[in-house]
């Protein structure tokens, strides 16, 4: 190398490093000279190589860097909790229903249990009846040989009253009375094998008052009259019951 050439060399490294003094310990091989390269200038040579995708003679070995790799994708974390609390919401219904199907199961043990309750408070009650001393004459229900009342139920009802020693009040009491347990209906029958407008209990009963007990409301009257004053006293004491128990 000649004389000129080396101080031109050592004119342009005298210019770089006054330029500016911090310099960084990396050094470049360009033509064969070793340069000392400034901090600045190689951030700006790193920078626009990687953006650039500069030459690795300038960056060394490592090359033009990659571009950042995008983050993998993760399914969102939301997801798995609104699933969650979906099935957690219809477990809820679920076990709702359940309890539901459950208690209206209950009711209706409950209500075939009372049912049978009354059925057999009933059948004690008129055996209780039948076994009872005849009432006396006065109280005594009217022969088979006697006119047969006419007209409605009721009317026949209405007729029969005084014959038992009863005041017309106690009409109201027994009209609310068969309008529960029949509603005044000849052929009303029961599961539990109740039958006619008393509702008597097995039906087959009423063959005492007369053999045409399933059919002739005069003769299911009689019966549910006599059984009434032979065990309730009149008919507001059989409503009363009725009313208290849900049977008479």
């Amino acid at each position: 190398m000649s004389a000129r050439h080396r101080k031109q060399r050592n004119l342009f490294t005298h210019n770089l490093f006054t330029h500016n003094r911090k310099l960084s310990k990396i050094t470049v091989a360009m033509a064969g000279v070793t340069v000392i390269v400034p901090a600045a200038v190689v951030a700006g040579i790193v920078t626009s190589g990687v953006s650039a995708g500069s030459s690795p003679s300038l960056l060394g070995k490592a090359g033009p860097q990659p571009a950042a790799r995008t983050a993998s994708a993760h399914p969102d974390p939301g997801i798995p909790m609104v699933g969650a609390a979906r099935e957690v919401a219809m477990l809820g219904v679920r076990r709702a229903r359940a309890q539901q199907a459950a208690e209206r199961a209950a009711d209706r043990r409950a209500a075939r249990r009372a049912a049978a309750r009354r059925a057999a408070a009933r059948a004690a009650a008129q055996a209780a009846a039948a076994a009872a001393p005849s009432p006396s004459p006065s109280t005594q229900a009217p022969t088979a040989a006697a006119p047969q009342p006419s007209g409605t139920p009721q009317q026949i009802a209405a007729g029969m009253l005084g014959s038992y020693g009863w005041s017309s009040s106690q009409f109201g009491c027994l009209v609310s009375l068969w309008n529960v347990e029949s509603g005044w209906n000849v052929y009303a029958s029961n599961p539990s094998g109740a039958y006619g407008i008393p509702q008597a209990l097995p039906g087959s009963k009423m063959a005492s008052a007369g053999p045409d007990w399933q059919s002739n409301a005069a003769t299911q009257i009689r019966w549910g009259l006599g059984y009434i004053k032979s065990l309730y006293g009149s008919p507001c004491g059989a409503w009363s019951h009725e009313q208290a128990t849900g049977w008479y």
